[in-house]
């Protein structure tokens, strides 16, 4: 048997129980006349403590002074409803943050009776952005201290280091040239391993720097490195906006430490490297066709998991590595776009 209650009996017993809200009603003067559980947890006050009291008692003194609860009812009034978020008070002193609905009540007749309000304590979520902006922030210039330690080390090898071997080099040569046949062989072997290594000083040089990502833009950087690896790839790029320096800077390293992978352990003959714009963020998948990873356990250090994923979750964002369903493997991540 259904119990014989009116819609309205089923509507206050709502509102009355709901916790994660605090719902209470205003007289057309802004003083208190109903109060639910949700009010009573965020706030601290009893129904019998607070009912008839002006609802300037949950402002900061500031905002009493500077007259924003009258200034708040004026404006619920004239545009029927209002939205705030700011400081409010509970009881025992204490500030939270608080998202605010006041919504005016007209009867039939069209004469006020009154404001509805909904108060939500948002403090946590409050905190849990400030830390993310914090964190974002402290990104940014561990991006820019680690690209400028990169760049330095770059110069030091290409102006010194590299610099001295082709010097090396040269002088090899002009000697090979004065020697007799029998040793020209030995010094064109050492000439060899010399410059063999100037070109792997120059390849590690691009790894270590590759051209500015502020002047080239991502996908040429990328298409660049490829080009420099001679790795057989595509990229797809479907990106709504170029994305910010710190977070281009984030996905080239994150690909690049895909690719190494590839190149090394995979096996691979293409790649498709896809990069969209998805939930305000940037979406990107390395997908190979090769061998895949036999050991998928995030700790492999060997296989630059650790890196890739690091990096993803220093910018606020993730990154999985799974096997592809064709086989070969999938590096998947995501950035949020912080900019405005």
């Amino acid at each position: 048997m259904q119990p014989d209650w009116q819609d309205s009996d089923l509507f206050r017993l709502l509102v009355l129980g709901v916790r994660d809200y605090g719902i209470f009603m205003l007289d057309p003067g802004g003083h208190i006349v109903s109060w639910n559980a949700g009010a009573e947890r965020i706030k601290g006050w009893a129904a019998e403590e607070i009912i008839g009291r002006h609802f300037s008692t949950f402002y900061p003194p500031e905002d009493v002074r500077a007259g924003k609860p009258e200034w708040e009812l004026r404006v619920a009034k004239a545009e029927g409803a209002l939205e705030d978020e700011g400081w409010r008070v509970r009881k025992d002193g204490t500030r939270f943050w608080a998202n605010v609905i006041i919504t005016a009540l007209y009867d039939d007749t069209g004469e006020l009776r009154g404001f509805g309000k909904v108060t939500r304590d948002m403090t946590e979520r409050r905190r849990a952005e400030q830390q993310l902006t914090d964190r974002r922030r402290l990104l940014a210039h561990l991006v820019e201290a680690q690209e400028k330690e990169r760049q330095r080390i770059a110069w030091d090898v290409h102006d010194d280091t590299i610099q001295a071997m082709v010097a090396v080099d040269m002088r090899l040569q002009l000697l090979a040239r004065k020697l007799p046949d029998e040793h020209r062989d030995t010094v064109d072997q050492l000439d060899g391993a010399v410059r063999s290594a100037i070109s792997r000083l120059r390849n590690l040089v691009f790894r270590v720097r590759p051209p500015g990502i502020e002047r080239q833009g991502l996908r040429d950087s990328l298409a660049a490195y490829l080009g420099d690896t001679a790795m057989p790839a595509d990229i797809e790029y479907s990106l709504e906006r170029e994305p910010g320096d710190d977070a281009a800077i984030t996905i080239f390293r994150i690909c690049q430490e895909a690719l190494t992978n590839v190149r090394k352990h995979a096996r691979a003959s293409s790649v498709v490297i896809s990069l969209s714009t998805v939930d305000r963020g940037f979406l990107v998948r390395v997908v190979d066709d090769g061998a895949g990873i036999p050991d998928l356990d995030p700790n492999a250090g060997h296989f630059g998991l650790i890196e890739m994923r690091e990096r993803a979750e220093a910018g606020g964002g993730w990154c999985t590595v799974s096997a592809a369903e064709s086989g070969g493997t999938v590096v998947e991540f995501w950035l949020p776009d912080v900019r405005p």
